[in-house]
């Protein structure tokens, strides 16, 4: 697949990207570049190939899911401009 400078335009145009005209001919070089890169890819045989969710297999230490507060309201509340009762105060926003 070859990408035009029409397509470049039209692409730019949808994505409400302002391309010069000079940038149009240097942007259809670089997207036949990748175009070629990806057809490169397609040719590489994955037959029997699992697909890696990462390069390294790691375990990561897990530990139980626990909500709790932080016990930390004193601190957290110490940021706000105006509390009361343990709660933040906000201007009423609805009438």
């Amino acid at each position: 697949m070859s990408v035009t400078k029409d397509d470049v335009r039209k692409v730019a145009r949808l994505s409400r990207i302002a391309v010069t005209e000079e940038h149009v001919e240097d942007l259809t070089g670089e997207l036949n570049s990748i175009m070629g890169w990806i057809d490169q890819l397609n040719e590489v045989d994955v037959d029997g190939v699992e697909p890696m969710t990462s390069v390294v297999e790691t375990k990561l230490p897990m530990r139980e899911d626990v909500v709790t507060d932080g016990n930390i309201q004193d601190q957290v509340l110490a940021n706000a401009p105006r509390s009361e009762d343990g709660f933040f105060v906000v201007p009423k926003a609805v009438e």
